[in-house]
């Protein structure tokens, strides 16, 4: 027989709420006659309306890493959605047909907004997302295309870009950004040269932009991703992982985006 104490611990132990625990699933859903793919992530414990963040993938495409980060998101209360930008969810295995990807959806920006929307659509309609509160962010190009969208006048709390590309040919115009923006940058990153740094900054200010811009000395592009070491390896190119800038913009992120939801 259970004695006192042993019998009083399992009786507590089955009063206790059950514990909250990550859900994903992919999904399905259009823009005109595109079918696309993402990855929705929640927390099935956090059940009252609250603020839903769009996951825009890197030059890869729609891959584990987005679906991670997604998770991740979902681990501090949001609901969140890892988008597919090239449809039906494909991907790259090598820079070659990830730069054609990534170039063919940048050169129709209203393609990729449809798709961005059809996305933000999806995510407004889950029961437990407040559909006034939300926001993106975007890694590489995906971070460069939230940046796109933000310079076009998406309409959302707020943008993060992790070493994504700050370059445009439709800088933004006084009044027209309406979300608040934060940009992690690798200072070390050869694809955004210090020039380019300089007229992205100049571009905010005067536009009369809410923007944030920090600037990790020593990191180079992909920081974030822990595989960005060996693809720089495999393929040549300048990606390295960087453990202390991807903690940090991290947390400087969750910051954020309290801040703008606020």
């Amino acid at each position: 027989m259970l004695n006192k104490t042993a019998a009083t611990l399992i009786l507590l132990f089955l009063s206790l709420p059950a514990l909250a625990e990550v859900q994903g699933k992919t999904v399905e859903y259009t823009a005109g006659d595109t079918v696309l793919k993402g990855y929705m992530a929640w927390d099935d414990a956090n059940t009252q309306p609250h603020p839903g963040v769009l996951v825009v993938h890197e030059w890869w495409g729609h891959n584990d890493y987005s679906r991670k980060r997604a998770e991740m998101l979902a681990g501090l209360g949001y609901t969140a959605l890892a988008l597919d930008m090239y449809g039906d969810g494909k991907q790259a295995s090598h820079p070659d047909d990830a730069g054609k990807f990534a170039g063919a959806v940048r050169k129709n920006m209203d393609v990729a907004e449809a798709r961005f929307n059809a996305a933000l659509d999806l995510l407004k309609q889950q029961p437990n997302v407040d559909s006034t509160q939300l926001a993106a962010i975007g890694y590489c190009f995906g971070g460069g295309l939230v940046l796109e969208l933000a310079r076009r006048g998406l309409d959302i709390d707020a943008v993060a870009s992790f070493h994504g590309s700050l370059g445009t040919q439709t800088p933004a115009q006084q009044g027209a950004v309406k979300t608040r923006i934060a940009v992690f940058n690798g200072a070390d990153d050869p694809m955004s040269k210090p020039e380019l740094v300089k007229a992205f900054k100049e571009e905010m200010d005067k536009a009369g932009v809410d923007y944030l811009f920090v600037d990790y000395p020593g990191a180079k592009h992909a920081f974030t991703n822990p595989e960005a070491d060996e693809l720089g390896v495999k393929f040549g190119l300048p990606l390295q992982y960087n453990a202390e800038a991807d903690k940090d913009s991290w947390a400087r992120m969750q910051v954020f985006l309290k801040e703008s939801f606020n």
